[in-house]
């Protein structure tokens, strides 16, 4: 299976996004309503229909960037956020990605909709993407990695071998407060370049 923009783009015309849950996820709105520094370059990949993004900007975080690969999703966030710049909405591959820099990235249901064989080059393109001393913080699905996804699972010891060598292990452990159908299927990561 080919998972690339027509892939994508075909999800979101047959409303097959099953990961939407329409709304922010709790662990992520705690966290961003601790951020105070209303100035931080953030991204999230993967965006999708961007409630987190969205959510950021009328909290009034401006300097923030949503990346997808299809356009559908940013639409749908432009909807939603008329005044969001245009120039902020990124439709593109990942690793195709060279605006850096970044003060705090954001993961949420992109890491594991990913081919599990890209992981290492998830991480190097992670560690690019951030200055030095930036964050990499969300959700990382804990359940037995499989043959059949999106999403693919993962495990605790996998993402530990996966960053470990790049940047410094902040948390990694099960997430206390996840929706209840991921309850005790995610662990809460932040982890610094």
């Amino acid at each position: 299976m080919v998972m690339d923009k027509k892939f994508w783009t075909d999800k979101y015309k047959n409303n097959e996004t099953g990961w939407d849950i329409g709304y922010i996820s709790t662990p992520l709105k705690e966290y961003i309503d601790q951020l105070d520094d209303k100035d931080l370059k953030i991204l999230i990949p993967g965006v999708g229909n961007g409630y987190e993004i969205e959510y950021l900007w009328k909290k009034g975080f401006k300097n923030c960037f949503a990346l997808d690969i299809s356009e559908a999703p940013l639409q749908n966030v432009k909807q939603r956020c008329p005044d969001f710049p245009d120039e902020q909405l990124i439709c593109n591959d990942f690793f195709q990605l060279e605006i850096d820099n970044f003060d705090l990235i954001l993961e949420q249901t992109f890491f594991c909709a990913l081919n599990p064989d890209l992981r290492k080059q998830y991480a190097t393109q992670m560690h690019r993407l951030l200055k030095k001393g930036g964050k990499l913080s969300g959700l990382l699905f804990d359940f037995e990695l499989t043959k059949n996804g999106p999403p693919f699972g993962g495990s605790k010891e996998e993402y530990l071998s996966l960053f470990e060598p790049k940047f410094e292990i902040k948390i990694l452990e099960r997430c206390y407060n996840s929706i209840p159908p991921r309850s005790g299927n995610e662990l809460f990561f932040s982890i610094i370049k």
